[in-house]
C-alpha cells in the first residue's frame, strides 16, 4: 500500500522517506529518553565565607603578622616545585578548623586526587565545613561519588553548568545547549578558615606536581595571607552563590545506597592515601610539609596587588559587560609596560587584534619575550595549530619567543624515576617592567578572553618579579627553543644538544604526522574556541 507507515518490514518500494522517519523518532526518543537534564529551578540555599577568627591555630599564626602591617599589603609566598605545593595545601587542610573553601577546574581520579580528597573528607570528621566547586567538564563518572560525599553533614559539593547526564548525555548537551556548556570554569583557588589562600594554575592531579612518571606540568601557584583572603572568598561566595553553579542532586540520578556509597568511598580514600607513604615521593612530601609547617611568617613578602577574575556572569551564554572580564583588568596592566612584558602561557593564541596590541607595545620600545610549549611539548595539538600562524608576525615585530622542550626539567620530577617523562609548559604568568607578576589560570588564548571564566593575582613586588624572570633565563637555554627568523624569513629553532648549539629547520622533537595534523587542524575554522 502506497504511503503505508512500516517499522518492521519495510521495504524499497514502500514509503521509504515515511519510514526513515519514524525510525529517526524513535531513535530520538531512545537518545532524549536515556539522558537526564539539569534542572536549572533546582532550589539552591545561598551560604557565605565564614569570617576569620583569631582563635583558630591559622588565626593565631598570621593575625599578628597581618596586623602589623598596612591594609593595602598581603604577603605572599610562590609555590614553582609541584611537591611545595601539594604538602602546602594538605597541610592547610590538616590545619582546618572552620571552613575550606575551593574551586577546580580539575579534581582528577589518581593518587593525588584521592589524597587530596581524602584530607577535605578528614577535615569534614572534624567539624570543618567544605564547600567544593567544581567545573563538570572533567567529572565524567564521578556522579556517584560527589553523591557519597554529599551525605556527609559538613561536605556540600556545586558543579559548574552541568552537562546532561544518561546515555549519550554529554554529547547531546554539547549540541542542544553548546553556547552554555562551552562556557567552563577554570579558576583556581584554595582558601582555609578565611585565613590562608592557594591560587596558581594547577588543578588537582599527579601531573601538577610532579607525580608521574609519564608526564608532568611545569607550573606556578602562590600562598597568600592578609586582606588578599577575604577578597578571594567574596569571589568564591559570587560563584558558589550564583545560577551557574549547580547542586549535585539538580542534575544526578539518586544512588540506591548514599549512606554505603560514602562508607566505601572513605575506605578507598583512606587506602590512596595510605598508599602514598610507600614512595620516594612521599618522603618528599613529608619533609616539605614539616618544613612548610615549621616556617615562620618570614616567608611572605608583603606587596600591594590587585586580584583580578572574571564575573561569574561571563558563564551566561549572555555577553557580560567587558568591565567586569579579567581580560580586560590584564590589559590595564600590560599597557602600563614601560620597558619589558615577559609572558609565560602554556597555551598563547594571539588572534588578529591580540598580535596587533603586541606590535603597539613593541612600537612604544617595549621589549617583549613570549614562553609558551613547543609542538612536542603541547598536550592540545589543536591549540599550536591555532598558535603556529602567529610566529612570524610577532618575530618581524622584535618579539623574542621561546618554546619548551619535552625534555625540559620539571622541579622535583626525578624523585618518581621520570627523568625521561614528557615536559608540558602549564605556568600562567606575566612580569611587566620587573616591577610586578601575575600568577593565575589566564592564557592568552580566545577561550580564557571570551568563553572560560580565570582568576590570578598581580603582585607588585620587585623582588619577586626579579627572581622570577632571572629563573626564567637562567633555565631558558636548556629547557626552551628559542625560534627565530633567517636571513630568508624562514622559521627555525635554536637550542642546545649536549650542550652544543642546534639549529633545526623543522619542529623540534616532532614527527612529520605530528607537522600534518598540526598543518590540518590549522585549515578549520576553530581559533576563536582554542
Amino acid at each position: 500500500m502506497a504511503g503505508r507507515v512500516c517499522v518492521a518490514d519495510c521495504r524499497p518500494m514502500d514509503s521509504w522517506d515515511s519510514c526513515h522517519k519514524v525510525l529517526a523518532v524513535l531513535l530520538l526518543a531512545v537518545f532524549f529518553g536515556g539522558c537526564a537534564s539539569v534542572d536549572s529551578n533546582y532550589p539552591r540555599i545561598p551560604s557565605t565565607a565564614l569570617p576569620a577568627d583569631g582563635s583558630t591555630m591559622l588565626g593565631q599564626q598570621y593575625s599578628g603578622v597581618v596586623a602589623a602591617h598596612p591594609p593595602n599589603l598581603s604577603g605572599f609566598h610562590a609555590l614553582p616545585d609541584g611537591i611545595d605545593a601539594l604538602a602546602a595545601r594538605i597541610l592547610l587542610a590538616e590545619r582546618a578548623e572552620r571552613s575550606i573553601d575551593l574551586q577546580y577546574y580539575l579534581i582528577k581520579n589518581d593518587l593525588v586526587g584521592r589524597a587530596f580528597l581524602h584530607s577535605l573528607l578528614r577535615a569534614a570528621d572534624r567539624g570543618v565545613r567544605v564547600r567544593l566547586l567544581l567545573d563538570d567538564v572533567f567529572t565524567s563518572g564521578y556522579d556517584a561519588g560527589m553523591q557519597a560525599l554529599m551525605q556527609h553533614p559538613n561536605f556540600e559539593i556545586r558543579v559548574y553548568n552541568p552537562f546532561n547526564r544518561g546515555f549519550a548525555g554529554r554529547a547531546l548537551g554539547s549540541i542542544v545547549n553548546f553556547k552554555r556548556v562551552n562556557r567552563r570554569m577554570h579558576n583556581k583557588s584554595f582558601t582555609v578558615d578565611n585565613q590562608a589562600t592557594i591560587i596558581g594554575g594547577r588543578n588537582i592531579a599527579a601531573e601538577y606536581f610532579a607525580a608521574r612518571e609519564d608526564s608532568n606540568f611545569g607550573d606556578l601557584d602562590v600562598v597568600a595571607i592578609g586582606p588578599i583572603v577575604n577578597e578571594v572568598s567574596n569571589m568564591f561566595d559570587l560563584y558558589w552563590n550564583h545560577p551557574t553553579a549547580y547542586p549535585v542532586a539538580a542534575f544526578a540520578k539518586p544512588t540506591d545506597d548514599p549512606e554505603g556509597a560514602l562508607v566505601r568511598l572513605r575506605k578507598s580514600l583512606a587506602d590512596a592515601y595510605d598508599d602514598v607513604p610507600n614512595t620516594k615521593y612521599a618522603e618528599a612530601i613529608g619533609e616539605r610539609f614539616s618544613a612548610f609547617a615549621r616556617a615562620g611568617n618570614d616567608i611572605y613578602r608583603w606587596s600591594p596587588y590587585r586580584l583580578v577574575y572574571d564575573s561569574p556572569e561571563k558563564g551566561l551564554k549572555g555577553n557580560p559587560d567587558d568591565s567586569q572580564r579579567i581580560s580586560r583588568q590584564i590589559l590595564e596592566e600590560l599597557s602600563g609596560a614601560e620597558h619589558q612584558i615577559f609572558l609565560v602561557s602554556p597555551y598563547f593564541v594571539p588572534r588578529k587584534g591580540g598580535i596587533k596590541l603586541i606590535k603597539e607595545f613593541r612600537a612604544k620600545g617595549v621589549e617583549v619575550s613570549v614562553i609558551t610549549n613547543s609542538l612536542a611539548a603541547n598536550n592540545q595539538f589543536s591549540v599550536h595549530a591555532g598558535y603556529a600562524p602567529s610566529r612570524k608576525p610577532l618575530l618581524e615585530a622584535g618579539v623574542k619567543i621561546y618554546e619548551a622542550r619535552p625534555d625540559a626539567e620539571v622541579i622535583s620530577a626525578d624523585l618518581v624515576a621520570a627523568s625521561g617523562a614528557k615536559a608540558t609548559l602549564h605556568t600562567k604568568s606575566f612580569m611587566v617592567d620587573n616591577k610586578e607578576i601575575f600568577i593565575g589560570s589566564f592564557n592568552f588564548d580566545p577561550r580564557s578572553v571570551n568563553l572560560n571564566t580565570e582568576m590570578g593575582v598581580i603582585i607588585r613586588n620587585q623582588e619577586l618579579a626579579d627572581e622570577y624572570v632571572k629563573l626564567l633565563h637562567d633555565k631558558l637555554p636548556a629547557n626552551a627553543y628559542e625560534v627565530f627568523l633567517n636571513e630568508k624569513n624562514d622559521l627555525r629553532w635554536r637550542g642546545l644538544n649536549d650542550g652544543a648549539e642546534v639549529i633545526y629547520k623543522k619542529e623540534p622533537q616532532t614527527s612529520w604526522w605530528d607537522r600534518f595534523v598540526v598543518g590540518f587542524v590549522r585549515i578549520l575554522p576553530i581559533r576563536s574556541q582554542l
